[in-house]
């Protein structure tokens, strides 16, 4: 049995074909650069890998395409039992795993609004996989619903209470599937129950955020109504004074799509350093370079911030779990963040820090009181899970 999994964004297309009780992934791929002549597609299938490079036209042709060489490698399609697709924003409407029909991807595309960069690639992913998977059940899985508990002091924004309800403003929280996944991983791992564990998970990549789990259920968490808000980006500013946006218009004239690329596409570590890329930006640091520094100490300021906000918040903590690109590889970063925090019962092991694997691991001192951990996310098999549940009942 296997799952289809499609995660479909504004310029390329990620898909996995996941056995959701083994967790094995039978194969995955790549669709990138769409609409662009030097169009990509990859596929790996077996421990082997294959390309094609050419045109694509949209988001159709990519996955029609991906398809194609999913056949011609021999994958048997017919043994998809169910399309399992990363939508990232549910709104109030969904917030739990549900069944894909018309009427359900009319009202993810009428949530677009809210996510206007994220909502409708998910959209043409999911219209393009029904055309080529008809006869198989195709099921939402949304980056919002593990946040749709959180506490109505966390959920508030402190605005006209009548604006916020007739706009459907509040903060929604983003990276959901990875925080819920993330959180329960480390349960298991630690051989605790989940109902007393109290958490902290960072997830880290280009998008970041943090979140506070307690008793397995999120109270907190840093992104809001969009995933601007909240910890610095790759090209994300993450929080800034409501009244820079004013300033920004009235002063610079700029437009409200102007501002909308400032923060959402050259802000972050990209607006202050040029580069986006840890790698890199360590690398500029090497080289002494003084906006990669800047950026790199206001990106671990606010990761520390949002620590602290969130120790407080639980009252005791258990966990504190580091996931995602740069959460799971960059050993710096995990130290620089927790840094001094002995008295909070919080130690990383230098030795343990600084080993490079895949496996989820522990990175604290023994006597740290607090576990300090680092859990590689898999989005692709809880959504494949979700999906393969939801079927079954």
């Amino acid at each position: 049995m296997s799952i289809l999994v499609v995660n479909s964004g504004s310029s390329s297309v990620k898909f996995k074909l996941v056995d959701p009780g083994s967790g094995e992934s039978v194969a995955s791929g790549l669709v990138e650069r769409i609409g662009e002549s030097d169009g990509r597609v990859e596929l790996d299938y077996r421990g082997e890998s294959v390309e094609r490079i050419q045109h694509i036209d949209d988001h159709g042709a990519g996955l029609a395409l991906a398809f194609e060489m999913l056949a011609d490698a021999g994958v048997e399609l017919e043994a998809v039992t169910a399309v399992g697709h990363r939508v990232v924003h549910g709104g109030t409407v969904f917030y739990r795993p549900t069944i894909i029909d018309d009427a359900v991807v009319q009202q993810i595309s009428d949530l677009s609004s809210l996510a206007p960069l994220h909502n409708p690639p998910n959209v043409l992913g999911i219209e393009v996989a029904r055309k080529q998977l008809p006869n198989v059940p195709h099921v939402a899985v949304f980056d919002t619903a593990f946040f749709h508990s959180l506490p109505d002091a966390a959920a508030t924004y402190a605005i006209d209470a009548n604006v916020a309800a007739e706009h459907d403003i509040r903060r929604y929280g983003f990276h959901g599937t990875s925080h819920h996944y993330v959180s329960d991983q480390v349960a298991q791992f630690l051989e605790r129950d989940l109902a007393e564990l109290n958490q902290i998970v960072l997830h880290l990549g280009n998008g970041a955020s943090a979140s506070a789990v307690a008793g397995g259920k999120a109270v907190d968490t840093s992104m809001g109504l969009t995933p601007l808000e909240g910890l610095v980006m790759g090209t994300r500013s993450g929080d800034i004074d409501p009244g820079l946006i004013l300033h920004l218009r009235r002063s610079a004239g700029m437009s409200v799509d102007d501002i909308d690329t400032l923060l959402n596409r050259r802000s972050g570590l990209i607006g202050l350093s040029g580069v986006n890329d840890f790698r890199q930006l360590q690398q500029r640091i090497d080289d002494g370079d003084a906006s990669a520094r800047l950026a790199y100490d206001v990106y671990i300021h606010r990761l520390r911030k949002y620590i602290g906000a969130y120790m407080i918040e639980l009252g005791r903590l258990d966990a504190i779990t580091f996931t995602a690109g740069v959460g799971e590889n960059a050993a710096a970063v995990r130290a620089d963040a927790l840094a001094n925090l002995q008295g909070f019962g919080i130690e990383i092991d230098p030795e343990r820090n600084a080993l490079r694997s895949k496996q989820a691991r522990v990175i604290s001192t023994d006597s740290s009181t607090v576990t300090v951990l680092v859990v590689p996310t898999n989005e692709e098999l809880a959504i494949a899970r979700a999906a393969d549940s939801l079927v079954r009942s």
